[in-house]
């Protein structure tokens, strides 16, 4: 039998060894143009879309060059159209540039590995909040324990011991206690959590307040309120010790968050806006400081003087 060599140039050793799976896994590599609206958020998606800044640059980038990156899905149980695992930016800024269909990598992915690639996909991004990184890094233990891989990052004692081999640590480049305590952040009620999105409480604060329980942390947000105060670490362990006693009351937490920190007994802060009432435009910050000291040791010399006019 003679063998065409022509052809046999064409192919590749992979192409000529190649089997029935290989080849059907390549056909399901292949990018699908799928209409936009058949494409829909992965459940329980933990990252926001944001029609911000950035998102406008993508949509603008999008409307003059098309979706470059193709989107990963899978088929919905359903039949009902496919479920995003990774692209659900370019899928909102292609919305918004008036696209009708996107090119998609379909697929088939059982849950617990398709939770893990939304996940790791999703944590490249620049900008991903607290609460974001707290409920993907839940979400991503959650499937690695359905799927038999460690999860011990979820107990402290064990966590210690484990932590180099624990995936969602390694996989972020982070320690195993850091991962266990953004997790509990997945415990503050979604109020208190916004907060630490806005950086009105400050991250170490908020781990403390997580051990609080619902009703606990309602009262823990009238406190702040009243007394118009975030929580230091300190003043959070404080709370979180009151609540593990039984002792958690009302007037207690507010009596906490009403006392003043050390850093506010340091400092004396005046709005840069407040001061620029008083000097000339071309005064420096620096400027400035240096006049109201000179100021001040005027006054401390001469109390009865009252009348600074001249000093500038």
């Amino acid at each position: 039998m003679q063998i065409d060599s022509g052809n046999l140039a064409l192919k590749g050793l992979d192409d000529l060894f190649s089997t029935e799976e290989n080849r059907q896994e390549e056909q399901r590599e292949q990018v699908q143009q799928i209409p936009i609206d058949a494409l829909h958020p992965f459940t329980n998606h933990p990252f926001k879309v944001v029609d911000d800044e950035a998102m406008t640059r993508t949509v603008e980038s999008i409307a003059q060059f098309g979706v470059l990156a193709p989107l990963i899905a899978r088929p919905r149980p359903d039949g009902d159209g496919y479920e995003i695992i990774s692209g659900h930016r370019r899928q909102f800024a292609a919305k918004m540039a008036g696209l009708e269909t996107l090119p998609v990598i379909v697929r088939d992915m059982d849950d617990d590995a398709a939770t893990i690639l939304m996940v790791d996909s999703n944590l490249q991004r620049e900008h991903i909040s607290p609460s974001e990184r707290a409920f993907a890094y839940k979400m991503k233990l959650d499937a690695l324990k359905n799927q038999g891989a460690r999860s011990d990052l979820t107990s402290p004692q064990i966590a210690a011991k484990f932590r180099s081999d624990d995936a969602v640590a390694k996989s972020q480049g982070v320690s195993g206690d850091t991962v266990q305590r953004y997790v509990r952040l997945t415990n503050l009620i979604p109020e208190l959590l916004n907060m630490v999105d806005e950086k009105k409480v400050s991250f170490n604060p908020a781990v403390e307040l997580s051990y609080l329980s619902a009703e606990q942390q309602q009262e823990m947000i009238k406190a702040m309120d009243d007394t118009q105060n975030a929580p230091s670490v300190s003043q959070a362990k404080r709370i979180k010790k009151l609540a593990q006693a039984g002792k958690f009351t009302s007037d207690a937490v507010v009596a906490i968050m009403g006392e003043e920190k050390k850093s506010e007994l340091d400092t004396v802060t005046i709005k840069n806006e407040t001061l620029r009432k008083y000097f000339p435009r071309s005064y420096t910050p620096r400027q400035m400081e240096e006049k109201i000291i000179q100021l001040l040791d005027l006054r401390r010399a001469d109390p009865e003087r009252g009348d600074f006019r001249g000093c500038y």
